[in-house]
């Protein structure tokens, strides 16, 4: 029931060879995601977070800097609690290339439990999701 943010294989970072400059997690003047802190408690089959940021779909997870001057903003790209951003990539943005799927992962979101069904639901399988790229690459040569 949690989604974890990574960057998609088909991003930009992750197929051009580009170098990651800096992640930065502070999203306006008044926003830092890493002043995100969660304390949460189980009881019985509900988790309850106290903290935790509430993120729609178009919220700004951080801006990744690469080598050649190109700025990228990543989207949560799902409704929920902010529970965990990954402050390992700071020190090393390698992680988000070399490992994107597990170590590089860039947050941990809780979707709302009655949203969770309808959210899986509406994903893409890998067969799809590889149409969909197919589709994009056709289309831009």
């Amino acid at each position: 029931r949690i989604c974890v943010i990574t960057l998609a294989e088909a991003h930009p970072l992750l197929q051009t060879g580009k170098t990651i400059t800096s992640i930065n997690y502070q999203i306006s003047a008044n926003c830092s995601r890493l002043q995100n802190k969660v304390s949460g408690k189980s009881k019985r089959v509900r988790l309850f977070y106290l903290g935790a940021q509430f993120l729609t779909e178009l919220a700004p997870l951080c801006r990744i800097s690469s080598s050649d001057g190109e700025e990228y903003t990543i989207f949560c790209c799902i409704r929920g609690r902010l529970i965990e951003v990954n402050e390992n990539i700071l020190s090393n943005p390698a992680l988000l290339q070399e490992k994107p799927s597990t170590e590089g992962y860039i947050a941990v979101v809780l979707p709302k439990f009655e949203e969770s069904k309808s959210i899986t639901q509406g994903l893409l399988t890998r067969k799809e999701y590889e149409e969909v790229l197919l589709k994009r690459l056709n289309s831009s040569s």
